[in-house]
């Protein structure tokens, strides 16, 4: 497959501050891929640095293997870019904005945007100021979606829609997933990346944590242990340590044999080994697999 988003050692510095550090990166043609980290990990920077809005310190950046600081107007037109706030002309009509956005890309799009707007129960007669965030928030979809983009750069595009609405969206997503698109979705909803993503990183800092297949991310990093009949237990490295009526659980990453020797000698009424969810992998991998 070829590789639609190639990042190189991309760093950006705000003077002395850090943005993003040294990211390494590949998003291949097709996929669907999730972008992990909460606020102030440098999602959005590393948006923004890669569609060329803002300029790197150092690295590179490169989309369908275009540099992006020398080709950035032929790449944006086959990308439909959704940025986590999206600001409009509070004057502007839904109807405006929309044929605003898809002149920038030189297209007619009023019949997929009708069809948009449709689906999305959208009133295009309405003005901006008018919308609610959650209608705020579709018409910054319709803008990304309108002109049929090769590949969709969202950041975090579900803030803020009601639950029918987010299933909705991510029906279109798919949808256009199978056309052909290529999908990079940075969102800190961990559920939504285990759902619907093929391969995800999760950024720490302005650093790549880890990037794998989600399936992978989630198997390979510890397991959720769960016993009954202890309130504790020493010894053992351990992270998000919570105390149950009668029992614990905790994430272990360690090999099983010394903690079934350890466990052996406790009086244990009820033990469960389980695979984390992609929740509690982005916690340990986020705390550093911290010590409890």
């Amino acid at each position: 497959m070829n590789t639609v988003i190639r990042l190189r050692k991309l760093t950006k510095y705000y003077g002395k501050h850090r943005g993003i550090l040294d990211l390494d990166l590949e998003v291949k043609e097709g996929e669907i891929y999730g972008f992990i980290g909460p606020n102030g990990a440098g999602k959005s920077t590393t948006i923004r640095t890669m569609l060329g809005l803002l300029r790197p310190s150092s690295g590179s950046a490169e989309l369908f293997g275009m540099e992006v600081s020398s080709h950035k107007t032929q790449i944006l037109k086959r990308v439909g870019y959704m940025p986590a706030e999206t600001a409009f002309y509070s004057s502007m009509r839904v109807k405006d904005a929309l044929a605003f956005s898809a002149d920038l890309y030189g297209r007619d799009c009023r019949e997929e945007a009708a069809r948009l707007c449709e689906r999305l129960k959208l009133d295009t007669k309405k003005k901006v100021e008018e919308l609610s965030l959650g209608n705020r928030k579709k018409v910054s979809i319709v803008c990304a979606f309108q002109h049929e983009a090769d590949l969709y750069i969202l950041d975090e595009p579900t803030s803020g829609l009601d639950p029918l609405m987010q299933k909705e969206f991510f029906a279109l997503v798919r949808e256009r997933n199978r056309q052909g698109a290529s999908v990079f979705l940075s969102s800190h909803v961990l559920s939504e990346i285990q759902r619907y993503c093929h391969r995800a990183a999760i950024i720490r800092e302005g650093r790549l944590v880890v990037a794998d297949e989600v399936a992978n991310i989630c198997k390979g990093s510890a397991k959720r242990i769960t016993i009954q009949g202890i309130t504790d237990i020493t010894g053992i490295e351990k992270a998000d340590l919570q105390k149950q009526e009668n029992g614990i659980s905790f994430l272990y990453r360690g090999q099983m044999q010394p903690l079934l020797e350890k466990l052996s000698k406790l009086p244990i009424e009820d033990l469960t080994i389980t695979e984390p969810g992609l929740e509690e992998t982005f916690l340990h991998f986020y705390e550093g697999g911290k010590k409890a």
